[in-house]
């Protein structure tokens, strides 16, 4: 069949004699299908094959990314069975099974599952790499989640472990309790999926656990009610908390080792609600931690502005926004930049979140006031060269880092403002006197995160002029790029994005803004002098990301607004 295969493939002109023969190759160094090897060199895309199958058998094509099958039909079929025979189960319809398969004409395939499901088999056409791509996104989930899940419905109670603080995540933890398996499980989950946090909540009828990925949160799976208990005592007791205290909200860290040794730390914060205790876990991934400058959304005209800053010997870098909008991911790429043997950096944090080598970073502690005020002045008998403030929250510390900004140390922190601009109000009404701010500051930086298309399921998509208008295009830009999207793919969730990435806005002290500050002038006045001075704002930097195909109209709107 694959001779056969290949030789009508040839003749249809989809793959030359030359292609041929380097599949063949490749198919027999590795094994699998030769239908798998073509399209694996990037010969043929799955849908490419998919459509010829379909015609030489007169069998109708299937695109499985594009569609969603019952967990209930997934049930009819072992996965042992799928992965022999490149099958998977797509839908239902009384006594009928349609049935996607990479080799229709396999009589023996329908023979045997007709055998094991009693249901009548529908042959549809799908290429191997799709089915086996599914067969990983359907089984793997419920093969999983819910053995343990069983399993947990029987034991709903915890053995407590004596822990190091470490875990270590195995999903093949035969002599283990269910709940162990499970919470290592969604940990497991969590890490490859790259999700930011993992909320696990109880309500009064079901129990549900969510993981942030990309900005957006997903309802992974819903345990039994009753295990909620012992899921929050086993985080709990790998986390260092009191098991026993179930009225007052704790706090902790964990750290868990994978098997590839890397390290991963979660913070994990633990509130009594009415059902229950909710667990909030942030998951601290070093190795995700972009530490690049060039590689964090900066368009090429500010990325030098903001590397200027970064050498001046002395003042204030502000890094505004709201809370996740990647300002700790910034001020670490700058610490990481500024981080040389003859120079001297301490950070004041609440939390510390990553740990940076050479930098001496500090952990906020109000319980014992260690404030943020408290640390500053502690940093300057400390011979400082750099100083990092995790966010200035009010006067005393405001005072005491433009005191140091003005005495020969380069100052580093954070605020929550909407824009560049309007942090200058903030600083002002905070007690911050005007001419301080105008002296003692080098650059506001304004940021949000705006989610980047799926690589793998990117296109393009017609847009009327007119829109591209009114969302802030100029006439001159209009026509001269395409607008892209996602479709929605295994890769991303279905959701058409895959990641994020920064967009800036740079406020710049000229003399015309000095001027407006010293005028007390509305932060819109402000923005508007900045604009003129060369700003571009927060919604000119997304637009931009649109025009690079890096994200959506959508998420621009979501993220900036109606600008």
């Amino acid at each position: 069949m694959a001779k056969g295969l290949g030789e009508l493939l040839v003749k249809e002109n989809l793959i030359n004699i030359e292609q041929l023969e380097k599949a063949k190759k490749e198919q027999k160094s590795y094994g699998g299908r030769l239908s798998s090897a073509l399209v694996k060199l990037g010969y043929l895309n799955d849908s490419q094959l998919a459509e010829f199958l379909s015609k030489q058998y007169n069998i109708p094509a299937i695109d499985l990314e594009k569609f969603t099958i019952d967990p209930e039909v997934i049930k009819l079929v072992p996965k042992k069975m799928c992965e022999k025979y490149k099958v998977i189960p797509v839908s239902r319809s009384g006594d009928t099974l349609v049935l996607a398969m990479a080799d229709p004409s396999n009589v023996y395939i329908k023979d045997d599952l007709f055998h094991i499901t009693r249901l009548k088999i529908t042959p549809v056409v799908a290429s191997e790499h799709a089915i086996e791509a599914s067969i990983d996104r359907y089984y793997a989930t419920n093969t999983n989640f819910e053995s343990i899940m069983t399993e947990m419905e029987k034991e709903t109670t915890i053995t407590e472990v004596e822990t190091e603080g470490s875990v270590i995540v195995d999903t093949d933890q035969s002599e283990d309790s269910p709940v162990i398996k499970f919470v290592n499980l969604i940990l497991n989950e969590a890490i490859k999926r790259k999700a930011s946090d993992i909320h696990i909540e109880p309500y009064e009828k079901n129990f549900r656990v969510r993981m942030r990925i990309d900005g957006g949160l997903f309802e992974k799976i819903q345990p039994p009610a009753g295990i909620s208990g012992a899921i929050a005592s086993r985080i709990k007791v790998m986390s260092k908390l009191d098991i026993s205290e179930k009225r007052r909200p704790q706090d902790g860290r964990l750290k868990v080792k994978t098997k590839d040794n890397k390290e991963i730390d979660f913070r994990v914060s633990v509130l009594p609600t009415l059902f229950g205790e909710k667990v909030v876990m942030r998951i601290l991934d070093k190795s995700n931690l972009q530490l690049d400058l060039t590689k964090l959304g900066f368009e090429e005209d500010d990325l030098p502005t903001f590397k200027d800053a970064l050498a001046q010997p002395n003042g204030i870098i502000l890094i505004t926004g709201p809370t996740g909008s990647g300002k700790t991911t910034t001020i670490y790429s700058a610490l990481h930049e500024l981080n040389k043997p003859d120079v001297n950096i301490s950070t004041a944090e609440d939390p510390v979140e990553f740990n940076l080598e050479g930098i001496n970073q500090v952990q906020v502690n109000a319980e014992i006031e260690l404030t943020f005020a408290a640390a500053l002045r502690s940093f300057l008998r400390q011979d400082p060269d750099i100083i990092m403030v995790g966010e200035i929250r009010d006067y005393e510390t405001a005072e005491i880092a433009f005191k140091a900004a003005l005495t020969g140390h380069l100052v580093v922190s954070t605020l929550h403002t909407n824009d560049a601009p309007s942090t200058v109000n903030r600083l002002i009404n905070m007690g911050v006197e005007p001419f301080l701010v105008t002296s003692a500051v080098n650059l506001i930086v304004a940021q949000r995160l705006v989610k980047k298309i799926c690589t793998n399921c990117k296109t393009t998509m017609p847009i009327d002029s007119k829109a591209l208008l009114d969302l802030g295009f100029r006439e001159d830009e209009v026509g001269t790029f395409e607008v892209c999207k996602g479709e929605g793919c295994d890769r991303c969730n279905d959701t058409g994005y895959k990641g994020r990435i920064s967009i800036y806005e740079m406020l710049k002290f000229n003399d015309e803004i000095k001027t407006l500050i010293f005028q007390g002038v509305s932060p819109l006045e402000l923005k508007k002098a900045a604009v003129r001075g060369g700003m571009k704002t927060l919604r000119r930097a997304a637009l931009n990301k649109v025009k690079a195909g890096v994200t959506t109209i959508e998420e621009v709107v979501s993220v900036t607004g109606k600008d």
